[in-house]
């Protein structure tokens, strides 16, 4: 017999408490909008609690990081450490005193929708227990982040050499002794290559293809903070490109692949030491990697050489485990949402976990999360899923994990104007056409 259901229909639940879920719990505070939250870990931050090294700094600057509504203390470091990011979501946290909605260690084991638009929640069971508490919401914001589902290389060939994922390097006392080798060219990447030249005996980066490398500061001003929001993206590309030549000069010098796309058409690498150690001969660049070969490793050029330890640093896979791909199917790494956040054939539910923007976390999540606000509020006005309006509308799912900060902004900001005008223009469908044939209209892939 299946647990009682609490009924906490009368709140929403935030199923994450890392920077993004801090930024939807704050947002769902001022509207005055009921939510409790669940977070796995036993405290808050996300991958800033668990998920990073000891010596990261973030990429993205101080102002292009905070939250639109709580900045960073004007004293700190243009880019800020592990330590610093901590400190700074938990003082956003006791701001909006967020921590007594927050359930910590306790992960979600399921989420299924009922037929009126309301969400089931089911728990872990607790020791001793057969089956897990479950509870009934009002809505469902998923904001569990996607650097946790670690994602390898394969390679033929016997490997006898130690592999860890990038994930799992937390202190460069792994490095020092060995013979190192790096997979991949994003910014973990480059951070470990640079511990590894500094504490190993010998350090190499195995790059597949070609990759931009931007420095962090041009003339001692954030390279990030340079890009303006009225820039449009083919003048952003023309400055991250003017400053990797100022900065660097032609990759080939330093035996790098040259890039095989435009700047910031991937999510671009910012590190200013990478090819200062390169030049140092302190990293190796090597190509893509055949095979394994015992404790050796073969390249794609021929070479051989030998290593003691292999760092991953290849990404994650995006997953949502306690969703059925009915509601959140993933094609590609890339989730089939509505804009990336909104199922097509249910209501409340709403998911914050997607995206590679190009820029600091905080203002992408205050504009986004008061877009969320204007959803939350729209919906119950509305007789189908936000999702199917919208995607009757021409709004589809993205193409692509990247994207333009600036235009992510204007695109929140233009969604909580235009949100009881999408009320409005469902209601206009459903007069027009009659339930019957507006819900087939609206809802026709179904």
């Amino acid at each position: 017999m299946s647990a009682a259901i609490v009924d906490c229909s009368d709140r929403h639940v935030v199923i994450g408490a890392g920077f993004v879920g801090l930024g939807m719990m704050a947002a769902l505070q001022r509207a005055g909008i009921p939510f409790e939250a669940f977070e796995a870990d036993d405290e808050l931050g996300g991958n800033w609690y668990h998920g990073v090294y000891e010596t990261v700094h973030i990429i993205s600057s101080r102002k292009t990081t905070e939250y639109g509504d709580w900045p960073m203390p004007t004293d700190w470091p243009d880019f800020p450490s592990k330590d610093h990011m901590l400190a700074y979501l938990r003082s956003y946290a006791e701001h909006h005193d967020l921590r007594r909605s927050i359930r910590f260690s306790t992960p979600v084991q399921w989420v299924e929708p009922e037929p009126d638009g309301r969400w089931i929640v089911t728990l872990p069971p607790r020791a001793g227990e057969a089956e897990g508490e479950r509870r009934r919401y009002a809505g469902v914001i998923v904001a569990i982040g996607h650097h946790w589902d670690r994602r390898f290389p394969s390679y033929p060939g016997e490997r006898a050499i130690e592999l860890i994922h990038s994930k799992d390097y937390k202190r460069p006392d792994v490095l020092a002794g060995k013979r190192v080798l790096v997979i991949g060219g994003g910014n973990s990447a480059c951070d470990i290559a640079v511990e590894a030249a500094r504490f190993a005996t010998h350090a190499a980066i195995s790059l597949r293809r070609g990759y931009w490398f931007l420095p962090k500061t041009v003339f001692g001003v954030p390279l990030l903070e340079m890009m303006k929001p009225w820039m449009p993206p083919a003048a952003q590309k023309r400055l991250a490109k003017a400053a990797a030549l100022l900065a660097f000069g032609p990759y080939e010098r330093y035996g790098l692949p040259t890039p095989d796309h435009e700047p910031l058409e991937h999510h671009p690498t910012i590190n200013s030491e990478l090819l200062y150690f390169i030049k140092h001969g302190r990293i190796a660049v090597r190509p893509d990697i055949a095979r394994w070969d015992g404790d050796h490793v073969v390249f794609v050029d021929g070479r051989r050489e030998p290593y003691d330890l292999v760092v991953a640093a290849t990404g994650y896979h995006l997953r949502v485990p306690f969703v059925s791909s009915d509601v959140v199917e993933v094609v590609d790494e890339i989730p089939q949402l509505v804009g990336g956040v909104l199922p097509e054939r249910y209501k409340n539910f709403y998911f914050t976990s997607f995206g590679q923007p190009r820029y600091g976390a905080g203002p992408l999540v205050t504009t986004g999360a008061q877009a969320l606000v204007a959803m939350i509020r729209a919906q119950p006005r509305m007789q189908h899923p936000i999702g199917a309006v919208l995607r009757h509308l021409g709004e589809g799912p993205p193409l692509t994990a990247l994207a333009d900060p600036f235009q992510m902004m204007r695109r929140s900001r233009r969604a909580v104007k235009l949100m009881p005008r999408i009320v409005e223009r469902e209601a206009a469908i459903m007069a027009a056409k009659g339930p019957r044939r507006a819900a087939a209209r609206l809802l026709a892939p179904w």
